[in-house]
């Protein structure tokens, strides 16, 4: 049966089509027969209890500069949907947390993928901690001595925003740094939250694998090695995207978290892992599969559908 599928992301118009997750969603959805529309997050409303949202409906093609049309824009209760896929970009801040107190009051009557609480209470470089044994030496903090007790005790540390994603605000100070000082200013300056300090990962040049999980199973992986002079291995900073299978740690990774991201209704999952250890647990708006697909011959979008209507049957 067809679903009603609206879309919460940026603007279409920028999107790159050959590696955007969301487009992959959009195609699959469209190929499946259901009715698409999208519409911005600030184009998002709630007034005595009902959540609305202005919305244009949908058409996308694989076509470079000319991969969408939208029609007629209207104004919609969210309600009369039956999928809303929450797929803006972070970053995870308090623009993004009212959107998910907004889409909470349809869920789940209307399917919100991923489920907006458990998003909002399922920060990336949090919700690693919640698992025993699975994470590198980590210090969340904003207090400079217990930063620098930490770095005395590591020696080789990486210091990144606790919110911050895409490998933005992501330092490497090596033994004999003298910029820790200097970048603790700069941090305060920069955010109100506490920092993440963790120790380097040396296995980092060998990749930073992006596993995705669909219902909490694994489905697919890509490894990104980063460039030469780059600890970051984000594929936008110039880190290389290689074929990949699951190590056993790996697989012993995702059947640790899988239930937890099953049960939360965390269908779209993205994780990180570098070495033996898991560094971060992507729910907000996870990326990869296009990737995967292409070295795969995979279809990881169709899983993810075949998911979220298996939940709304």
């Amino acid at each position: 049966m067809p679903l009603k599928v609206a879309i919460q992301m940026d603007p279409i118009e920028h999107i790159d089509i050959d590696a955007d997750s969301t487009f992959a969603l959009a195609l699959e959805a469209q190929t499946r027969g259901h009715d698409l529309c999208y519409y911005l997050p600030s184009e998002l409303s709630m007034k005595d209890g009902q959540v609305t949202a202005r919305i244009k409906p949908l058409r996308v093609q694989r076509k470079k500069d000319d991969h969408f049309e939208v029609g007629a824009e209207q104004k919609i209760n969210l309600s009369e949907m039956d999928v809303v896929l929450m797929r803006q970009d972070p970053p995870f801040d308090m623009n993004y947390i009212t959107a998910t107190h907004l889409l909470e009051r349809i869920h789940p009557e209307t399917l919100v993928v991923n489920d907006p609480a458990h998003v909002r209470n399922a920060p990336e470089k949090l919700f690693v901690t919640e698992f025993e044994g699975v994470m590198p030496p980590t210090l969340i903090s904003s207090d400079p001595e217990e930063i620098k007790a930490f770095r005395a005790e590591y020696k080789d540390i990486i210091v990144k925003p606790l919110y911050g994603n895409g490998g933005a605000g992501v330092f490497r100070l090596q033994n004999g740094d003298e910029n820790l000082n200097s970048l603790l200013e700069m941090f305060g300056q920069m955010y109100r939250e506490p920092i993440i300090t963790q120790a380097y990962l040396p296995e980092v040049r060998q990749g930073d694998k992006r596993i995705i999980l669909v219902d909490g199973v694994p489905v697919g992986a890509i490894n990104r090695v980063p460039a030469e002079g780059e600890s970051r291995s984000n594929m936008h900073v110039g880190g290389t995207p290689l074929k990949s299978e699951l190590t056993a740690r790996e697989q012993e990774i995702c059947e640790l978290i899988g239930p937890a991201l099953r049960d939360r209704g965390l269908i779209f999952v993205g994780i990180d892992v570098i070495g033996d250890y898991l560094t971060e647990i992507n729910v907000t708006s996870p990326t990869g599969i296009q990737e995967i697909d292409r070295f795969d011959r995979a279809n990881l979008a169709g899983l993810i559908w075949d998911a979220i209507e298996a939940k709304r049957a």
